[in-house]
């Protein structure tokens, strides 16, 4: 049995974030460490962080194993949380060194407790008003309580700390001294919550019964969009607080979601934990520690969130639970919802899945009794679900320039003389796809990576979505020299707005595309702005279909529904579908009725029917079929092997080794097809080969790849990554 506590001077074995094949020994320090203590250990000339895994091999000389420099002043690794790094790393096929940086994502983890200066409103008013004094006061305003340090303040302003410095002399900004990670309020899940429906009340007790037996389950929450599964969901975080456990909800846009941490402060009447991206360092150090001590009950969160040192978690709600973004795609490539149900399993924990438009793996799980399903089939209060049709863009006369039908314009022009908004949907972002020259056909591409370079007007710049290379707009083509020739080809959304602007000159056009903003509190800002009215044409890409509420809209207009049907993914009807489900939704969310028109070329084709049908058991059946027959997930398994590296001939070359033996595989009746070029062939000057490796549903696929795998020799700048449960395959 593995000792809990090792004596000073005791052998250990730690493991570090470094990209090592092995767990190194070293030597327990004075007062000996605890399993699981996260200690600072030399490696050769640096210090670097690391967690106690167990005992040490004692397979090297003991005068020559370094000690442990120190332990670290934070909760040690819990034992499910190791078990949990380990167990996903074997799924994923993940170094465990990559797992540890994932539970590790926070800086100054070694530092010691202290003191700093902080920042927030102060009680006076500057003598003198100045622009930048004004977005320091403004900024500090929105944020009420929360305090910054003076770096953060600046920056997040848009200021020099010269500028913050001047307003706490005037009174204006406080400056005080604060410790440097303080415990998050406490929330109060006894406050009243909304009134529910029965279909909700019924629904929550249910899954608040189930967080509380302390055990391990899951639940899919289907709801049709505007049903209110996030009051369900709330009242199970009640639950869940109430037990004395802490919960977690995953957003797939965490940095837009403004209105719904505003429904949680109102629920629980604080603010909960926000950790993404948008985070400052010195929040992320705070919520990695406060986490591990118990003193943050509820965090909302990315997909990254899933791998912070909770005391005791007793929930998981992954909201959009079908959503792509939940895929980490570079990397550590997991899946965020399944490593939720890994993580809960090993917990006694409660996972909730909520969508409207659930993934057919979890539909098919809820329809095999792996999950429980729970429905709510009708729109909360007086608001019903939007009408919708196609309009069949082949009888339309349009002339090139043009991507808004006569039918749709028209059914917009009544929305605005209603004084209603109407939404125009085009899963594009920029200006336009491809930039063609007229002279010769040359379509400008990215020059490290096989991607033609989207034009972005609003930015006068080309960018490659793929790697995010940009450069400037070309005046003459460089390929043939010609002047004046270069031309736009294809709408996207920054084009499809300069229509709008035509169309409804008397509108108030706004774009919504994350790349037009230079913050996620701008988006933010822009969001709030239109659901408060600020806009009466809203053109926007796939992040308008993600939960927002914008009361005053009755009308989506969907420019393509075509554009998600082309090309062999296995998944593209199913995300049509979602998709346009999910848009279609923005429409009548309150007492205004909604309607939403599709745009298509393909009125018969079998997804757009069923879009229109509304039989959503009905496509998923069909669905469901397609797959099991062809053997692919979730009836099946796959999983990716992407060979890369700047010599194309050695990357083909180790695919086709590879490829030529595959016993290790054939033991397990596994198929595997390619090499081939990757669909996008080259990324950040990197020659991308594929191989896709197919299975039975029941095959223990990861042992037997590992075995495949291992046999290769990475030389040079060669790179394999393994990407098991594959969604995309670019």
């Amino acid at each position: 049995m593995t000792p809990s506590f090792y004596d000073e001077g005791a052998l250990v074995g730690v493991l570090t974030t470094q990209p090592l094949d092995r767990i190194l020994d070293y030597k327990a320090p004075e007062g000996g460490c605890h399993l699981g203590a996260f200690v600072e250990v030399p490696l050769g000339p640096r210090k670097v962080i690391g967690v106690v895994w167990g005992p040490g091999k004692g397979d090297f000389d003991y005068a020559k194993v370094r000690s442990v420099m120190r332990v670290l002043d934070v909760a040690p690794m819990r034992d499910e949380m190791r078990t949990f790094l380990q167990r996903a790393a074997d799924y994923t096929l993940t170094p465990m060194p990559a797992m540890l940086r994932l539970a590790t994502r926070a800086p100054g983890l070694g530092d010691p407790p202290s003191m700093r200066k902080v920042y927030r409103r102060g009680a006076s008013e500057p003598d003198r008003m100045t622009d930048a004094r004004r977005r320091v006061l403004e900024f500090l305003h929105e944020y009420g309580d929360l305090s910054f340090t003076l770096k953060e303040l600046a920056e997040l302003s848009g200021v020099t700390s010269s500028v913050v410095k001047g307003l706490v002399k005037q009174g204006a900004v406080a400056e005080e001294d604060s410790p440097r990670d303080l415990p998050f309020p406490p929330l109060d899940p006894n406050r009243a919550g909304k009134d529910l429906t029965t279909d909700q009340a019924q629904a929550a007790t249910q899954i608040g019964a189930a967080v509380a037996s302390h055990a391990y389950g899951t639940t899919l929450l289907r709801g049709v969009t505007g049903s209110g599964k996030t009051e369900v969901y709330l009242e199970a975080v009640a639950a869940c607080l109430k037990s004395g456990r802490q919960a977690l909800v995953l957003l797939p846009e965490i940095a837009l979601t403004a209105e719904f941490l505003k429904r949680v402060d109102e629920r629980f009447g604080a603010r909960p934990a926000e950790w993404h991206s948008g985070a400052t360092m010195t929040e992320r150090r705070r919520i990695w520690r406060m986490v591990g001590t118990g003193q943050a009950q509820l965090v909302i969160g990315a997909r990254s969130a899933l791998f912070l040192p909770y005391q005791n978690l007793g929930l998981i709600v992954v909201d959009e639970e079908h959503d792509t973004s939940y895929k980490q795609e570079d990397g550590v490539l997991y899946n965020a919802r399944d490593m939720a149900v890994l993580r809960a399993s090993l917990l006694g924990a409660q996972v909730v899945l909520a969508s409207a438009t659930p993934s057919l793996e979890s539909w098919a799980n809820a329809q095999s009794g792996k999950y429980k399903r729970l429905d709510l089939e009708a729109r909360f209060g007086p608001a019903v679900m939007p009408t919708m049709q196609t309009l069949d863009m082949r009888s339309e006369k349009l002339p090139s320039h043009r991507w808004v039908s006569d039918a749709l314009k028209r059914a917009v022009d009544q929305r605005l003389a209603a004084g209603e908004q109407a939404m125009l949907f085009l899963n594009r972002r920029g200006y336009a796809p491809i930039t063609l020259c007229r002279a010769c056909g040359h379509q400008v591409g990215c020059d490290q990576c096989d991607a033609r370079m989207v034009e972005h007007r609003f930015l006068k710049r080309l960018m490659c979505h793929q790697c995010g290379e940009t450069k400037p707009m070309p005046t003459t083509c460089p390929s043939c020299d010609a002047e004046d020739r270069m031309a736009p080809v294809g709408p996207g959304v920054e084009r499809l707005g300069e229509e709008a602007v035509e169309l409804f000159p008397d509108a108030r056009v706004a774009v919504l595309s994350s790349d037009m903003y230079g913050s996620a509190r701008a988006l933010k800002a822009e969001i709030e702005s239109i659901a408060d009215g600020g806009a009466d044409v809203i053109i926007g890409t796939q992040l308008v279909a993600k939960g927002h509420n914008f009361p005053n809209l009755t009308l989506v207009g969907v420019i393509d529904a075509d554009l998600g049907l082309q090309g062999s993914d296995l998944r593209a009807a199913e995300r049509t579908f979602q998709l346009m489900r999910q848009v279609a939704g923005r429409a009548g969310r309150a007492e205004k009725p909604g309607t939403a028109l599709l745009q298509t070329y393909q009125p018969e084709h079998p997804v757009i029917r069923a879009i229109l049908a509304g039989d959503e058991e009905g496509f998923w059946r069909a669905e469901a079929a397609e797959r099991e027959a062809a053997g692919v997930p979730p009836y099946g398994r796959m999983a990716g092997i992407i060979l890369s590296g700047p010599d194309v001939a050695q990357v083909f070359d180790a695919a086709n080794a590879l490829a030529r033996n595959t016993a290790a595989l054939a033991q397990v009746g596994a198929q595997v097809f390619g090499p081939a070029p990757a669909p996008i062939a080259r990324i950040r000057g990197r020659h991308r080969v594929r191989l896709l490796v197919k299975a039975g549903k029941g095959v223990a696929l990861q042992r037997a790849i590992a075995q495949w795998v291992g046999q290769l020799r990475l030389k040079g700048e060669l790179r394999l990554a393994v990407d098991i449960d594959p969604q995309s395959f670019y």
